[in-house]
């Protein structure tokens, strides 16, 4: 889905201010707020935006061991540990990957002893052949999406053609409808 200046703008205003209203956000953009909820509705309905509810911190509930478990599954039994995965309530992602094994889980246990509970769980489910295990230490970047949304922000600017007069393609910073 392209982007352009507006969906940029829009998109680094909910990623810094996730609790503004839609009136404060077009007011902070200078677009009408049809313009604004239109773009909204066109980016939730293209998949670039999710409704999801408030980020919870695993380590604030008592959760701060957090690993990342690959599993080997056996051939043909991928959906079937799929969704085991979705009953331990420690697996807090997983994901099919290419590599070694066939799938990452992001773990969170109280402590080591419980992570090492966790993954004798994971090791008696049917079609798991063997885990592998690793242990964060520190969050060096934090989970972020803003300098993708600028990159891709300026690499559609870059591509979009000039206009007769000089001009680019809308800078969105104007009034008009959504279209």
């Amino acid at each position: 889905m392209a982007v352009d200046a507006l969906d940029t703008r829009i998109l680094r205003l909910l990623l810094e201010q996730p609790r503004t209203s839609v009136r404060e956000y077009a007011r902070l953009l200078g677009v009408a707020r049809g313009t604004l909820q239109a773009r909204l509705d066109r980016l939730e309905r293209d998949g670039v935006i999710t409704v999801a509810g408030p980020r919870v911190s695993p380590a604030a509930l008592g959760h701060p061991v957090l690993a990342f478990v690959r599993i080997e599954v056996t051939q043909g039994r991928l959906d079937d540990v799929g969704e085991a995965l979705a009953a331990v309530p420690e697996i807090i992602e997983a994901l099919s990957i290419t590599g070694g094994g066939d799938l990452l889980t992001r773990v969170a246990a109280r402590d080591n002893a419980h992570l090492e509970d966790v993954i004798q769980r994971l090791i008696q489910l049917p079609g798991v052949v063997r885990t592998r295990t690793e242990i964060a230490l520190r969050e060096r970047v934090p989970y972020r999406v803003l300098p993708l949304v600028e990159a891709v922000g300026r690499s559609a600017a870059a591509r979009r053609p000039e206009r007769p007069g000089g001009r680019t393609g809308d800078a969105g910073g104007g009034k008009r409808a959504a279209g």
